[in-house]
């Protein structure tokens, strides 16, 4: 391999790990997850918006943008974001209970007491907030109501969750 092609090879290796770690963290074929369809349009009978915290040892990990719209584009799950700034959207065709645990399905990223997507507690458990009050159960089973605002944190350090206000228009 001359230099060349040693540093196509360096310069495409980035590339290709971060399409097979988008890859991996989004359902390739839009097929349905835990009853959420990926339907053409968003759905306008139940229309809900909550805000998700992930700090990793006292950093904020972003959730990405485009949660829920697989990489072809052509369908969105009606639990989904549009931006990286932690905003749910809950858009249904019908009314039904949605929880955490479905987000992160959606997502193809795990959750459980010792993991939260990309973050991993070391030991212990990851520390969960629902609207400021610790949470103690099962992170999956949060209902995701009008406004619930969820922060889930691997420390230490640990800080109190901010609130989340900036609800204008959601």
């Amino acid at each position: 391999m001359n230099v060349f092609q040693r540093a196509a090879a360096l310069l495409a290796t980035p590339a290709l790990v971060a399409f097979a770690v988008a890859a991996q963290a989004e359902p390739p074929t839009g097929a349905t997850v835990d009853g959420i369809r990926c339907d053409q349009a968003e759905g306008a009978v139940f229309h809900i918006h909550q805000h998700l915290t992930l700090l990793d040892h006292g950093k904020n990990v972003p959730i990405p943008d485009d949660v829920g719209r697989p990489l072809l584009g052509n369908c969105l799950y009606w639990i989904h974001t549009h931006t990286p700034d932690g905003i749910i959207h809950v858009e249904s065709p019908l009314f039904r209970t949605f929880t955490l645990g479905n987000f992160f399905d959606v997502w193809g990223e795990p959750l459980s007491p010792t993991a939260a997507g990309p973050v991993h507690v070391r030991k212990g458990t990851l520390r969960v907030y629902v609207n400021g009050s610790p949470y103690h159960g099962d992170p999956r089973k949060i209902e995701l109501s009008q406004h619930t605002d969820i922060t889930l944190e691997a420390g230490p350090p640990y800080r109190k969750p901010r609130p989340f206000n900036a609800w204008q228009g959601q």
